[in-house]
């Protein structure tokens, strides 16, 4: 059975504490990250729109910023770019495009296969530049 969007959403209103992706049809529910590596998702985020945000580049957001791929899925970086000029306004869902740079960072319970399989989505789709960042405790 492929779920929707609308699946999604449901799910999300009813256990809110959890981080959700529609990937293929499937609800995958991110399991949290662990301090030591979020603080380094934290990092990037706060680099990343010191850069961006004097200058008015565009929008960066953190893990809980779901995007909807042109494929339907709904994926969510740790951390991401948008172009000013693609997103001029901050939506109040979901953004309806790949965003222009992904930030993911590998924590402990992360798979790095499907990490490599999510950035490669997200290149696919037109995300220019996605990066990987590997903790290691």
């Amino acid at each position: 059975m492929s779920l929707t969007l609308e699946d999604l959403e449901q799910m999300q209103q009813q256990h809110p504490d959890f981080r959700m992706e529609l990937v293929k049809g499937n609800i995958i529910v991110m399991s949290p990250s662990g301090y030591e590596s979020d603080e380094v998702a934290a990092a990037m985020i706060a680099q990343l729109d010191n850069w961006v945000r004097p200058r008015k580049l565009g929008r960066t957001t953190a893990s809980s910023a779901g995007f909807r791929l042109p494929n339907s899925d709904l994926r969510a970086p740790d951390a991401s770019f948008v172009l000013a000029e693609r997103l001029r306004r901050s939506p109040k869902s979901f953004a309806q495009l790949a965003p222009d740079l992904t930030v993911e960072v590998k924590s402990p319970s992360d798979n790095l296969e499907d990490l490599r399989v999510k950035i490669q989505e997200f290149l696919s789709l037109g995300t220019k530049v996605s990066r990987s960042k590997t903790f290691v405790s």
